[in-house]
């Protein structure tokens, strides 16, 4: 192909013969960048005009995108992965059986630990034709040293390290991020003791450390302990601690028309105010999860006794997809970009000008060269 016969083209075909007109005319000796150039040269004015809606003249079939979308994402099945902090005994173990109305293995920790330990468990769960892969993270021992200011860490460097293996997944050569099981926090349940005063200096200190890395969804637990009133005064004040110390708590999405109302309402109750219980009681004539008292009785799922229906509605059936979504846009993104910033990859050249990771690569790629045959 040479010069003349690359400038016959037709507008029309421009994008198509672009690329092997610059390969023939360098000899077959192309840049990277010349490439990505010739392509954005070729988006002329004119060429943009053409993309503009059309209507079509008969059935083509691409409306069973979706109904595709939807039947691949059930073949390959999905991933949830709930951490749970909060002090030994709070109801962790207890409320996850609750929500997933399963009995999950755990055993009781002890509460002299020296250090916060996390224990992740994972479980295959099916619900109708829907395969669940559930990871549980419980922070082992939190809050019950002594010295409680370090007790995030442990916590920050769990999160991050599975932000890691991700980053070291997508970064191979070959890679196979379809098949690969993300372990990354997707929802984290902070769990509040129902002292009625306030938020202690623990929780406002760990979610503070949190907030940009994990979907935050605070919960007070064990709420059948306090009276209504004194909940409702709780919640108002565990919600100006938060804002006055700047932490960012997950909010429920408001800009999808189908979910806006149902979580705009939402929003405005959290936290939620949770009650868990492994025991059944028999009510009518139904049995139902619940905590018997010598005064009464308090129903798990009804919405008059706590929020554990809200948080069980909001956590799974409406917002579990926007909360994986988030943590790989927004959280694992901000992650992604301090690493590859720490490894040397840039947007922007010394000169303050655009440059691209193909670039950066091999610039990284020599380096690394002159390195091995210096060592040689």
């Amino acid at each position: 192909m040479d010069r003349q016969m690359c400038n016959d083209q037709s507008e029309s075909n421009t994008l198509v013969y672009s690329l092997d007109c610059i390969q023939a005319q360098s000899n077959g000796k192309v840049d990277f960048n010349e490439k990505m150039a010739a392509v954005d040269v070729e988006r002329s004015p004119s060429m943009a005009e053409n993309f503009r809606g059309l209507k079509l003249q008969g059935h083509v079939g691409f409306d069973s995108l979706p109904d595709q979308l939807v039947k691949r994402s059930v073949q390959e099945g999905f991933a949830f992965n709930i951490l749970c902090i909060g002090e030994t005994g709070i109801g962790k173990s207890t409320l996850m059986d609750s929500l997933f109305n399963i009995a999950f293995d755990s055993t009781p920790s002890p509460h002299n630990l020296p250090a916060v330990k996390l224990k992740a468990k994972t479980y295959d769960l099916q619900e109708k034709n829907v395969n669940l892969k559930l990871t549980i993270v419980d922070t082992v021992g939190y809050g019950d040293q002594i010295n409680k200011e370090d007790s995030f860490k442990a916590i920050v460097d769990y999160i991050d390290s599975q932000f890691e293996m991700f980053l070291q997944e997508e970064l191979k050569i070959k890679r196979s991020l379809v098949t690969y099981h993300d372990t990354r926090i997707h929802a984290c349940l902070y769990f509040i003791s129902p002292t009625g005063h306030g938020l202690k200096s623990i929780d406002l200190v760990c979610m503070k450390k949190l907030d940009s890395k994990v979907n935050i969804i605070p919960i007070i637990a064990k709420a059948d302990t306090i009276s209504k009133v004194e909940l409702q005064r709780f919640k108002i004040k565990i919600m100006s601690e938060l804002v006055s110390n700047g932490v960012q708590i997950y909010q429920f999405p408001t800009d999808d028309d189908s979910v806006a109302e149902i979580n705009s309402t939402m929003n405005a109750l959290l936290p939620f105010a949770v009650v868990g219980s492994t025991d059944f009681v028999r009510v009518g004539n139904k049995m139902v999860r619940a905590r018997q008292y010598p005064w009464g009785t308090i129903m798990v799922e009804n919405e008059n006794h706590c929020d554990f229906v809200k948080l069980r509605e909001m956590l799974i059936r409406t917002n579990m997809e926007d909360m994986r979504e988030q943590t790989h846009a927004r959280h694992y993104e901000l992650y992604r970009r301090m690493r590859l910033e720490q490894m040397g990859f840039s947007d922007v050249g010394a000169d303050n000008k655009p440059i691209s990771f193909q670039e950066t690569y091999e610039q990284k790629r020599q380096e690394h060269l002159l390195v091995s045959h210096s060592i040689n």
